[in-house]
């Protein structure tokens, strides 16, 4: 992607702010070079990428790459034979420590975080490396005694030398013969040697070697003879020890480089696993959500049915990332399916560029990897590319008028862009003449949509309102302003033009109003005209988007309503199932007793007469028995009590739930239809229908159904509302009766609210009824005090 359109939508000031979050400066520069993929693969992999590290984070917030470095100029050194300091060859054992450390956290999960394994898996631990510098320096830098046997014997020496010659001065100073000759009894070094303050008048009293004079040349610091064969000797055993120690770490040098490209594969998978920890950070901070991937322009898996062009982009609740999320007013913006091109209009200052920033910015960060500051059902594309043209770029030094730049930026973006990309392009057609800036305006948007390129455009000109309100694929949407506050609300409303608000403007701040009315009178009729149609557009909008509210809280309602009655239906089925099946083994076990009594008569038959008189007294219960049979040969299948809307077809009988009328299904149209009632058509949600089989639909094997009594099964329902007490309660009783025997376990007796006389009457015949086993009720999803529940005594299985 160019960088100058993304510096245009504030990347840059995006990734410094991702870098804040970085662990070590390998994974700082690694997060301000990143910039938007255009493979939907990568994009999918950094957005999982980015995912795993934020779930890794939630169970692991202390996660950190403590001491970590990018020890990569060092590897250079080590490459080439130069000596690492013991510093330098810490870092590098403290880096490879740190991920070793985070290569094992990530690796213990690996089947929950794929991705970030994969990039675990590059760290190479190198733990004979790690062991040798631990061996040889310490924590503060020094090479130990250990490192070597040499290096350790060296060292024994030099102390014992050391000792010797301090012992030997100390001895010197103590001398009564010496004493009048010192400035005072202190042994200190000059030049790595050790030396004693002698008086300067007393030169040569103290044979011995002058390695410094004081400043007032009082003082001479002298080597005593006595001792300069225990200083050189000491001297000696610091070079030896010396030479040791740097051989010693040409040594760990040259181990580092030979594990010099292990190591900076550790540190570029470290790095980028660094990135991948502040990208989660980021996200934290921003509150922000994993935005929802499109398929490439072309695919048709998530392309709307019948749109004239696939979906681009759906942002809910979208925050430019750059301003506070407490203060910034969320947005809404689609683009694609009945329209390709999206014209916002209002007045200055209203957040038309912040909504084209947002837009922008939020597409670049998604491609990025990072996670976007808007609300759970967030998607975009992955474009191709990214194009801006926003801001007044005026240049002295080129001699370009805004409006020269503006357009030569158009110029490069209409060679550039194609139907993969998104362009945004603020104030199209400002900084010249209106009338051809307006005309300028439309060819331009009518060669993007000819391109089929979505595209995002800020104007003030009302013919590109018009342009956008009478052309196919080209959609107005509004930033809005209050006028009565002088204050813009920064919402942004797609679908209806906006208003620049001038005149109301002026007048709140004051203008005379002659001055207003003088400026309202210059205005054209074709342009007054034309305010009246985008106004009442805008007004037409906002009734049938209130009508939609509406309409989906009410189909919500009657869908949950459904699923409801569903859940109801099945439970009574399977209770009822299950009722049959304690039948059916009740029945078997008497069964069993018949057939063991049967057994015990043939087996003390004494005469023939006894016999047929006990065959007699069976044949009864043996008729009762194969009836029995008969009835519980097989359960009664589960009858769904809704059609869907999937096995609806047109021609269907149906009964409209809502009319309490049958019907003739005439027309199918998503979640609504059209019947035919008696001498009417009506236009029903399809939740509201359910199919009737016509008399020639109904097969001999659909008619044959399990009944455990003489009477029809009853619903689970029984509606009173409208009847007498003295109707209504012969009717609850006739019902009871009715469902006691379909072995019904609960039922709903909807009496009403109304004056509440039915309802007390019900009650009271509930609550002494012996088939009641008890009553409450209803809840608010089933009808509050207008209905009450009953669950029913259960019948006796013999």
């Amino acid at each position: 992607m160019n960088p100058k359109y993304l510096e245009t939508l504030e990347l840059d000031k995006i990734l410094e702010r991702l870098a804040e979050h970085t662990a070590f400066s390998a994974g700082r520069e690694l997060a301000l070079a990143l910039r938007p993929a255009t493979d939907l693969a990568e994009v999918q992999r950094r957005q999982e990428q980015t995912a795993e590290a934020r779930a890794l984070l939630s169970v692991r917030p202390g996660l950190t790459l403590g001491g970590v470095r990018d020890v990569r100029p060092l590897l250079k050194s080590a490459r080439i034979g130069a000596t690492l300091e013991p510093s330098a060859l810490l870092d590098v054992r403290s880096t490879l420590l740190g991920g070793k450390a985070l290569r094992r956290v990530v690796l213990s999960e690996e089947e929950q975080y794929p991705v970030l394994a994969a990039t675990a898996q590059r760290i190479e631990e190198c733990p004979k490396l790690v062991a040798e510098i631990g061996r040889c320096i310490n924590d503060h830098g020094e090479v130990v005694d250990s490192a070597s046997p040499a290096l350790s014997r060296i060292r024994r020496e030099l102390s014992v030398a050391h000792d010797r010659l301090l012992d030997r001065l100390n001895r010197l100073l103590a001398s009564s013969t010496n004493a009048r000759y010192l400035q005072e009894a202190l042994v200190t070094q000059r030049g790595g040697r050790y030396v004693i303050p002698l008086k300067s008048e007393f030169r040569g009293r103290i044979p011995g070697i002058v390695h410094d004079q004081s400043g007032s040349g009082a003082t001479l610091f002298i080597e005593p003879l006595a001792v300069v064969d225990l200083g050189n000797q000491w001297r000696q055993l610091q070079l030896d020890e010396q030479r040791e120690v740097e051989r010693i770490l040409n040594a760990l040098s040259a181990a580092v480089g030979e594990h010099a490209a292990e190591i900076e594969s550790t540190v570029e998978a470290l790095a980028e696993l660094d990135m991948a920890l502040a990208k989660a950070e980021y996200a934290y901070q921003l509150r922000a959500v994993q935005p929802d991937l499109l398929e490439p322009v072309g695919a048709t898996s998530r392309q709307p049915a019948q749109a004239p062009f696939p979906e681009y982009l759906r942002l809910v609740r979208a925050r430019h990332p750059l301003l506070s999320a407490e203060e910034v007013v969320p947005i809404d913006v689609r683009l694609g399916g009945e329209f390709a091109i999206v014209v916002i209009t209002g007045p200055n200052t209203g957040g038309k560029t912040v909504a084209l920033k947002t837009v922008g910015l939020l597409a670049a960060m998604a491609q990025c990897g990072l996670q976007i500051p808007a609300g759970e059902g967030s998607s975009l594309r992955v474009f191709s590319g990214l194009y801006a043209d926003i801001g007044d770029e005026q240049s002295i030094e080129q001699s370009l008028s805004t409006f020269s730049s503006h357009m030569t930026n158009i110029i490069a973006i209409l060679a550039e862009a194609g139907e993969g990309s998104l362009v945004l392009l603020d104030e199209l057609g400002a900084g010249t003449d209106p009338v051809e800036g307006s005309a300028l305006g439309r060819a331009i948007l009518s060669q993007l949509l000819e391109q089929r390129v979505p595209a995002m455009v800020t104007t003030h000109y009302t013919e590109l309102k018009l342009f956008a309100q009478a052309t196919a694929g080209v959609e107005n949407a509004a930033v809005e302003f209050d006028v009565r506050t002088l204050s813009p609300t920064y919402k942004l409303s797609i679908g209806s033009p906006g208003q620049s608000n001038a005149f109301a403007i002026a007048r709140r701040l004051g203008l005379p109003e002659e001055i207003i009315s003088q400026a309202e009178g210059l205005i054209s009729a074709e342009d007054k005209e034309a305010d009246r149609i985008l106004d009442r557009i805008r007004s037409s909008r906002k009734e049938i988007g209130r009508a939609m509210n509406v309409a989906q809280t009410t189909l919500a309602s009657a869908r949950e309503k459904e699923k409801q009655a569903r859940y109801l239906l099945r439970d009574a089925e399977r209770q009822r199932r299950e009722l049959l099946a304690e039948a059916r083994q009740q029945l078997e076990a008497v069964r069993e007793e018949q057939r063991r009594w049967q057994e015990t008569v043939e087996r003390k038959a004494v005469t023939r007469q006894w016999l047929d008189e006990a065959a007699k007294r069976l044949e009864p219960a043996a008729q009762a028995q194969q009836a029995a049979e008969a009835k519980l040969a097989a359960p009664p299948p589960v009858v769904e009590p809704v059609v869907t809307p999937e096995r609806l077809q047109v021609g269907d009988e149906v009964w409209v739930e809502s009319l309490q009328q049958a019907g003739h299904l005439l027309t199918l149209d998503g979640d609504e239809a059209e019947v035919q009632v008696g001498a009417f058509r009506a236009r029903v949600p399809v939740v509201d229908l359910e199919r009737r089989p016509t008399p020639s639909q109904v097969t001999a094997k659909e008619r044959v159904t399990v009944d455990l009594s003489s009477r029809p099964l009853p619903g689970v329902e029984l509606d009173l509302r409208g009847q007498r007490v003295e109707e209504a309660l012969s009717e609850l009783d006739k019902y009871l009766d009715d469902a006691y025997l379909a072995a019904l376990p609960y039922a709903r007796i909807v009496h009403g609210k109304g004056t509440g006389a039915l309802r007390d009457a019900v009650r009271e015949a509930l609550g002494d009824h012996p088939l009641v086993a008890s009553f409450r009720t209803g809840e608010l999803n089933e009808g509050g005090e207008g209905v009450t529940v009953v669950t029913l005594v259960r019948p006796s299985p013999g």
